[in-house]
């Protein structure tokens, strides 16, 4: 019998994962080891190399750990749930003038779901992954806080997971920074894993080139909305686009069209394809509307509580009032206002370290 009891590890092949699993068999875990293949690299279409977690030589390095360490390892297939959600959302939110969020949904609604099914199948009670977040629980709520290492801090993906998936989750990697685990896998002489690269891109666009997947999936899109119209706030139009879905919310680069000064795309117009352009300044914004909130810390909160808001992964945050509005949706005033908020990303509301929750930011006139 194990020391702590059975937990299902999802290993990627990467040294995050898989200094995960080292750590809880070492803490005296019994552990089971999973791979889930989320994609085909030959369905995307892209020019890179395959990379990745879905790669053979990364499930052959998750593979080999396992092995090293005697436990058990199994591949997950769920290519059918993750193209029908996490894909068909990506192209979807595109077409609908968001930004979207894979990662967020691909964790709540994908990645804890899967493997909570097959834990239970292997009668594992806890589950285990590589992100950097801490837990705790407190006053009966398991509350996710910010991971030891802030340049590498995964938080903000997280805000989607339920109570009932994080009383069965745990984060070994909260605690340590990037190179101490770089420095445990080479102490235990995984030098390939301990010099791997990371990843960046989405998973299943990994030439990080979400135009061209876009072309790919939607037969005929570039005919459908190439020569739309740039207008200014005021309607002026002024010049022709290359079709509404190819834009973000921020976007200067790439617009190929002169006015003598620095635009950026303000607002995204799907229903009659177009696109508003304006200077830096029209950017910022003092207030934000935000749906599908999910609450991590407490089970409610109260009008006017102030939290930091991040409103993108890289952003630092933004001291912020949130209040609750009738039809479920969180009103976020900023203390400070803040550029380039982009619809269909996720809002991430933090006390301190510790995860509040979060949402997703609605997509409303910019002008």
């Amino acid at each position: 019998m194990s020391k702590h009891g059975r937990v299902l590890v999802a290993m990627s092949g990467g040294v995050d994962s898989s200094v995960a699993a080292m750590l809880l068999h070492e803490e005296g875990y019994e552990v089971v080891g999973i791979t889930m293949k989320t994609w085909d690299y030959a369905t995307s279409g892209g020019t890179k190399k395959e990379t990745g977690c879905c790669s053979l030589d990364s499930i052959n390095d998750a593979r080999a750990l396992a092995v090293r360490f005697g436990f058990p390892h199994f591949i997950l297939d769920i290519r059918s749930e993750f193209g029908e959600s996490i894909i068909d959302n990506f192209v979807e939110e595109y077409l609908a003038g968001r930004t979207p969020n894979p990662c967020v949904l691909c964790n709540t609604h994908i990645k804890w779901e899967a493997l909570l099914k097959r834990a239970d199948k292997l009668d594992c009670e806890f589950i285990a992954t590589g992100h950097y977040a801490r837990q705790r629980e407190e006053n009966g709520r398991y509350v996710i806080s910010r991971g030891l290492d802030l340049n590498k801090d995964q938080s903000y993906v997280l805000w989607g997971l339920k109570q009932d998936f994080l009383a069965r989750t745990r984060f070994p990697l909260g605690g340590f920074r990037k190179q101490e685990i770089r420095k445990m896998a080479a102490d235990a002489d995984f030098m390939d894993l301990a010099n791997k690269s990371e990843s960046y891109e989405i998973c299943f666009v990994p030439d990080n080139d979400y135009r061209s997947f876009l072309k790919r999936r939607v037969d005929g899109l570039e005919e459908r909305v190439n020569g739309g119209d740039f207008v200014l706030a005021d309607g002026t139009v002024i010049g022709k686009h290359q079709g509404y879905p190819f834009y973000t919310i921020g976007q200067r680069k790439g617009l190929d069209i002169a006015l003598g000064k620095p635009m950026f795309v303000l607002e995204i117009r799907p229903e009659t394809n177009t696109v508003v352009l304006g200077e830096k300044e029209e950017l910022v914004r003092h207030t934000m509307k935000v749906r599908g909130v999910n609450l991590v810390k407490y089970a409610a909160i109260p009008d006017d509580m102030q939290a930091l808001t991040k409103i993108r992964y890289k952003h630092d945050g933004t001291q912020s009032i949130l209040n609750h509005l009738p039809d479920g949706d969180m009103q976020v005033e900023f203390i400070e206002p803040v550029s380039g908020i982009a619809p269909g990303q996720s809002a991430v509301f933090y006390e301190g370290e510790d995860l509040i929750g979060g949402g997703f930011i609605k997509r409303e006139p910019a002008i």
